[in-house]
């Protein structure tokens, strides 16, 4: 869901006339490009062969959205060397990048945006998005545009990655960053607990053994927690489906798929583990948030999460990274995968097209270069070493890899058990805010009630998520 709803900040991430650099900063992501002319020549120069990549000549301007605000200093710094860079090939092009002092991307905002035709001309969306794009004619088929010469490791990024942003055979965007859950742990109450921290439980019968003798440390000290509510319940009720085999959705896409014997298999275990063991904690009905804080504060044993939490407690609630590490998701038969990409709008120009493919793969699709300089990111006191955004293969993965270790600002071996163990990744199901929504009431329902009617919880939720995806 971090790539459909919370991971919208990240974490993971992204050219001036020839005598000056601009950068705009605007108030907000949603409103229109002055330069959007509706499919239109470029303002000079260009090529009207899609296949072929961007002609230094050409002169355009591209809006584009997600630039790191003012109070990311080190990120703006980033940003603005990038462009900078950028121009040094392509400077007849003008980048007017936009910030927003929140979250990148809201629901709400982003809804309206692509109602009302304003978005930029490159903006930013969740692998999850693509229906809702399309539903609104609001992205252009890129397919033809991006090749082995505009993007020339593009035979490199995972397909399953590419996949995702796809439909009906189209490309329709490029990724920024790609994540799979797995289990976060606190090494410090492992090894208070008589645990190994370097080995992370790999089974939910391990999860719950070792969750009990965590919450035996007493003092408020929880072994195992899980969300249930703002939607993240259902994220990772998915995700513990996901994790022994089971699915959420059939893949008609038309009938939910978790009332069996699997589902109750994961209910079962989730309502032990509250109720007989008392190892998940009395406080319940959590959110996003909520369980980082408490890991962070040596207050919880594991979690399912992203890579990439553990930089957010550090930068953002003062934690270190010695105290955490992860392995991969219990239970091993697949992981819940998302990440965020950029697409580019409807209706602009091929140049600008070009011109926005030429900028992306500079910015996020080139080891060693943009957000994969990890040399600069190290220099700039910015987390280095977290293991995603990591959508490479071949040798730019080695490559990659190489330099993210060479320059790791933590402990890059606290995530072997993770790195050594990759889980095949699935993709969240149709409709999965409103399938999330439904399957918070599952998770709640286990959570805060020890009388729970597991049976009547998946068959309530049954119902509501047939009628949800038979919605349209």
């Amino acid at each position: 869901m971090r790539s459909a709803r919370f991971r919208r900040t990240r974490r993971a991430s992204a050219v001036t006339l020839v005598s000056a650099l601009t950068l705009t900063a605007l108030a907000a992501c949603g409103t229109s490009s002055s330069n959007n002319n509706g499919g239109g020549g470029s303002e000079g120069g260009g090529s009207s062969d899609p296949t072929a990549p961007l002609d230094p000549k050409t002169k355009v301007t591209l809006t584009i959205d997600c630039m790191p605000p003012a109070a990311k200093a080190a990120e703006l710094k980033e940003w603005k060397e990038d462009v900078a860079e950028f121009n040094k090939t392509y400077p007849n092009v003008t980048i007017e990048g936009r910030s927003t002092p929140g979250q990148c991307l809201e629901p709400p905002r982003f809804t309206a945006m692509l109602k009302a035709k304003s978005q930029p001309d490159v903006f930013y969306t969740y692998f999850t998005d693509l229906p809702q794009v399309l539903s609104e004619n609001g992205a252009a088929d890129i397919t033809a545009y991006v090749n082995d010469k505009s993007v020339p490791l593009l035979k490199d990024i995972d397909p399953n990655v590419l996949g995702s942003l796809k439909q009906d055979g189209k490309l329709y965007g490029l990724p920024t960053s790609n994540y799979t859950m797995g289990l976060l742990v606190n090494r410090k109450l492992f090894t208070q607990a008589g645990l190994d921290p370097d080995a992370p439980p790999r089974t939910w019968e391990e999860v719950r053994a070792a969750a009990k003798k965590i919450a035996g440390l007493g003092n408020g000290v929880a072994g195992f927690g899980e969300y249930s509510a703002g939607n993240t319940g259902g994220w990772h009720f998915t995700a513990q489906m996901y994790s022994v085999g089971g699915e959420v959705v059939d893949a008609s896409g038309k009938k939910a798929a978790f009332n069996n014997e699997l589902g109750k298999q994961v209910a079962r275990n989730l309502h032990a583990m509250r109720w007989e063991d008392d190892s998940m904690g009395k406080t319940q009905l959590l959110k996003w948030g909520d369980l980082q804080k408490q890991i962070a504060t040596d207050k919880l044993g594991m979690f399912l999460a992203a890579p990439d939490d553990i930089a957010y407690m550090v930068q953002q609630l003062g934690a270190t990274y010695e105290n955490f590490g992860m392995g991969p998701i219990p239970g091993e038969k697949n992981t819940l995968a998302g990440g965020n990409n950029y697409m580019i709008k409807q209706g602009i120009s091929g140049d600008k097209i070009k011109a926005a493919v030429a900028w992306l793969n500079f910015k996020n699709l080139t080891v060693g270069k943009g957000q994969f300089d990890w040399a600069r990111t190290k220099q700039d006191a910015l987390p280095v070493g977290v293991p995603q955004p990591n959508f490479w293969l071949n040798g730019s993965k080695g490559k990659d890899d190489a330099a993210r270790v060479a320059n790791a600002t933590m402990p890059v071996q606290n995530f072997k058990s993770f790195m050594d163990n990759p889980v095949a990744g699935k993709a969240e199901p149709p409709k999965a805010q409103e399938v999330y929504k439904v399957l918070d009431n599952v998770m709640s329902g286990l959570l805060t009630n020890k009388d729970a009617d597991i049976d009547k919880l998946l068959a309530t939720a049954e119902a509501q998520v047939n009628q949800v995806l038979a919605t349209r």
